[in-house]
């Protein structure tokens, strides 16, 4: 049974769809809009505002004229401004979760747990509004007094992706918030609409005009390139791609922008001799499954050792085998489409080359027939050291096996990419888990676990994973610099 088409219809009517600029829904200056797909459908949900570069610099006049009062605000009501939101956004559960659903496509089991994933950076960013503490020491040699304070960086362009719609968004506009930053926010076009109807929450919960500034866009680089390229933008927070995200650090560098960069991944899940194998397929599933695979942390390679391999392969397809595709609306539904037809293609082609090089076809390995952008939950094995699909990160419900004999052996094949968001290693040995995290390249390690994604925990990456962290204590650091006042010797004269 499906949700009735008549609350898809009303959500919809209550998305805004213009520009958010200085407080004001208003259209486009080109009055150009564009389309947002159902991924499970092909079908246009609605047609949105797109912003130009007309429109990325009113949203910047905006946040920089709102700069300087917005940082005077004390950190006690800008917290509360994010509480706000987060009861408002919670309140509101049902309304996000089935906007996330029909724009990107998740079950909405899934979407629901994002809403409350994504709202609870709004709930711990309230919190450490107040905690931005700077210091007051005396000098080693004792003849002056040494003030380090905390201020807002400044004005910040936030680049959102399309596959985590709401939590993207709280993840970077809560800090921010917090530190006392004004904003231009750029959400992915694919999957706009959640950051709309976040955006006007965020109005109704008594963000001033001026502070968040929303411009989706159909031309990405020709409106957000001269923002980037404006000396009022202090920084710059993008999630993405790793090949945009080196395009973009190469555009910040000519104004020294300060960035934080949230990059591919490419996540190897160890599984050695010694693991729960049961616990290690529920791993799996997590890591793997979780939003039909479209996610940065989404465990890419299952480098699984040679004694436990079968084993693991069996019940791993078994538990596959239970994933039906079906628009995330439906009842039954546990894996939904992806994002768009390029997409599956290239999960497709993947495969293909996987198969075509050796590697065994488990379960699945084709799209699924009729509309939408489906693909089948599939199972590969025996895959070929050096195959596209252990060096590409394959965004899709596709899960390759490697094995491994030695530890040496599974840490050379783990740390065998350019890539270093997230690992995942189950074992039995608390001592081998130790090991594992200190030999291996990466920013985030989940030890016998399949997901590590915290409000509260620093999330980010090593090598070409990116730069800076969102979340945890570290979190709104990204949105603060660091002032440093010597005071004169108060007993000298």
């Amino acid at each position: 049974m499906s949700i009735n088409a008549q609350p898809e219809g009303a959500l919809l009517a209550s998305v805004p769809t213009g520009l958010l600029i200085n407080g004001q829904w208003r259209p486009a200056a080109s009055g150009k809009t564009f389309e947002v797909e159902d991924p499970a459908t092909g079908q246009v949900l609605l047609s949105i505002a797109d912003a130009g570069p007309e429109d990325g610099k009113a949203a910047l006049d905006a946040a920089a004229a709102a700069q300087e009062s917005w940082a005077k605000v004390p950190s006690r009501e800008r917290g509360e401004i994010l509480r706000h939101a987060f009861e408002l956004v919670t309140e509101r559960a049902e309304d996000f979760a089935l906007l996330m659903t029909l724009e990107m496509g998740k079950p909405l089991a899934e979407a629901r747990g994002e809403v409350t994933y994504g709202a609870e950076f709004l709930r711990w960013f309230s919190e450490e509004a107040v905690r931005a503490f700077g210091r007051y020491s005396v000098s080693p040699d004792g003849k002056s007094r040494l003030l380090v304070t905390k201020k807002p960086v400044g004005p910040c362009l936030l680049i959102t992706p399309w596959n985590f719609p709401l939590a993207m968004a709280t993840r970077k506009i809560a800090p921010a918030v917090a530190a006392g930053c004004t904003m231009v926010l750029k959400s992915a076009n694919l999957t706009p609409l959640t950051s709309q109807l976040f955006a006007a929450v965020m109005q109704e919960a008594g963000l001033p005009a001026g502070v968040l500034n929303v411009i989706p866009t159909s031309t990405a680089g020709a409106t957000t390139g001269p923002l980037i390229k404006d000396s009022r933008l202090r920084k710059l927070s993008f999630t993405g791609s790793t090949e945009v995200g080196r395009r973009l650090l190469a555009d910040a560098s000519e104004t020294v922008l300060r960035t934080s960069m949230e990059l591919g991944g490419n996540a190897p899940f160890v599984v050695f001799e010694d693991a729960d194998v049961d616990a290690a397929v529920a791993g799996a599933m997590l890591a793997k499954l979780r939003n039909m695979g479209e996610a940065c942390t989404a465990a890419n390679r299952f480098i699984v050792h040679e004694s436990v391999a079968q084993e693991f392969a069996k019940k791993f397809a078994a538990k596959m085998a239970d994933m039906t595709t079906a628009r995330g609306t439906e009842a039954e539904s546990k894996v939904g489409p992806l994002i768009d037809a390029k997409s599956r293609d290239k999960v497709h082609e993947l495969v293909t080359d996987a198969v075509s090089d050796g590697a065994v076809l488990i379960m699945g390995g084709a799209p699924v027939d009729g509309p939408g952008y489906f693909y089948e939950p599939t199972l590969l094995l025996d895959v070929r050291e050096g195959a596209r699909i252990l060096s590409e990160e394959i965004f899709g419900p596709v899960a390759p096996i490697i094995t491994f004999d030695t530890e040496d052996e599974a840490v050379r094949l783990a740390n065998n990419t350019e890539y270093g968001l997230v690992a995942y290693v189950f074992t039995r040995d608390l001592n081998r888990g130790i090991r594992m995290g200190e030999r291996l390249e990466t920013g985030m390690l989940g030890l016998n676990a399949g997901v590590v994604s915290n409000a509260a925990a620093p999330f980010g990456g090593v090598k070409q994973s990116g730069l800076g962290r969102e979340g945890g204590l570290e979190g709104i650091e990204e949105y603060l610099y660091t002032q440093y006042i010597g005071i004169a010797d108060p007993y000298a004269g």
